[in-house]
Formats: C-alpha cells, sequence, structure tokens
C-alpha cells in the first residue's frame, strides 16, 4: 500500500470513502488503495469514534462495491453533489 499521499490526496480518499454512491473500485483506479487498504487509512486518520462510525455506514452498503450496485447505478456520485460556482 502506498504510504505516502499528499494532503489534498488524502483528504480526497477520506472524502471518497465517506461518499455513499462511490465504490472502493473507484479508490483503486485512482490512488491505487484496495478496500482494506482504504480501511487502514480510514483507521489512522479518522477519530476511533469516527473511525467506528464510517464502518457502520458502510458495511453491507451495495453502493460501496461495483459487483453490488443494482443495474441502473453507472456513475460513482450524484449529478448535484459538486456545486459548480
Amino acid at each position: 500500500m502506498p504510504e505516502e499521499f499528499s494532503p489534498a490526496d488524502l483528504s480526497r480518499i477520506i472524502e471518497m470513502a465517506w461518499e455513499d454512491r462511490t465504490p472502493f473500485e473507484a479508490i483503486e483506479d485512482l490512488y491505487g488503495l484496495r478496500e482494506k487498504d482504504v480501511i487502514r487509512v480510514m483507521r489512522r486518520e479518522l477519530k476511533a469514534a469516527s473511525f467506528r462510525l464510517w464502518r457502520k455506514r458502510v458495511s453491507g452498503r451495495d453502493t460501496k462495491h461495483r459487483e453490488l450496485r443494482p443495474a441502473g447505478i453507472t456513475r460513482g456520485y450524484c449529478p448535484t453533489q459538486y456545486k459548480h460556482r
């Protein structure tokens, strides 16, 4: 697992991990981190209570794994998620 990420990349990895519709595979494609590596990063970077909340939130969530996603979901985020200025 690559251990060194810029603060901006680390922030984006954490943001993607929290997003409901961003699958772990998208994080792997962009940053080379498998699901277990993302879990390790989250455990290291989050406070213990935040990490437990995150694990509870993503455990069993279909949208966090491409294989388990419903057939109609092809994107990683909601079109209104990123606001344009």
